[in-house]
């Protein structure tokens, strides 16, 4: 099966389980409109239960599960098999997130199932070595951020970003690079494509804020700007 294609700068909705049921969803109409508002690729994260909705009502969304494992069809109670998410429609799933980490021998494993059965592979590394030897998996995605910022509204700052994401690039060319920890305002979503990154995202700095409709509104109106600025598409 062919995977989506991510066109550059996109952007990752992450709520992990501080929203479900009505709730995400109605966060997953919102991200589906502004994606199709600024004609921008927008990966949404949900739990495995919410996924289904998301899928059926949100068009213009990439749906992410939020992890996965290597796992193929028969024994393996309680796993998550990459057939079943694939058949839902799941079209890319997290790994390696510092909230849910794998082995080196798991992960691995878990790559080269979803590159066969066409789900993009959004791995996390929590500093530029293990950027570098998690880049020699060829990834689609790799999530930079210091597990230290995560939760915190706290950014890494320009030097890192451009660091990590130029060792995993000089590794793994294709694989597209996301700057993530601390997001929580629209400048921060303009300096992250401003220091080199693919892509970016948020979780606490979207569902903690007073009004997080409005802040994926500023979001969404930065990934733009920038997008015009420094990759020069409108």
């Amino acid at each position: 099966m062919e995977k989506a294609k991510l066109r550059t700068p996109f952007f990752v909705v992450n709520p992990k389980s501080y929203l479900y049921g009505d709730e995400i969803l109605a966060l997953a109409h919102k991200a589906d409109d502004l994606a199709e508002k600024y004609d921008l690729d927008v990966l949404f994260t949900a739990q495995l239960i919410d996924l289904p909705r998301i899928i059926d009502e949100c068009p213009h969304l990439t749906p992410c599960a939020q992890h996965m494992e290597s796992l193929v069809p028969g024994r393996g109670m309680g796993h998550v098999l990459p057939e079943a998410l694939a058949a839902a429609g799941v079209k890319a799933t997290f790994l390696n997130h510092a909230e849910h980490p794998c082995t080196a021998h798991e992960l691995a494993s878990t790559i080269s199932r979803a590159n066969e059965v066409g789900i993009l592979t959004v791995v996390c590394a929590d500093s530029v070595e293990e950027g570098e030897w998690i880049a020699a998996l060829e990834p689609d995605v790799m999530v930079c951020e210091l597990t230290s910022l995560i939760g915190t509204g706290k950014v890494a700052g320009e030097e890192y970003m451009r660091s990590s994401t130029e060792a995993v690039k000089a590794v793994s060319p294709r694989t597209k690079v996301l700057q993530a920890a601390g997001i929580s305002t629209a400048q921060n979503v303009y300096d992250a494509i401003k220091y080199g990154a693919d892509a970016t995202g948020g979780t606490s700095g979207i569902v903690a804020a007073d009004d997080p409709f409005e802040t994926l509104d500023e979001m969404f109106a930065a990934l733009d700007r920038a997008r015009t600025d420094f990759h020069g598409e409108a």
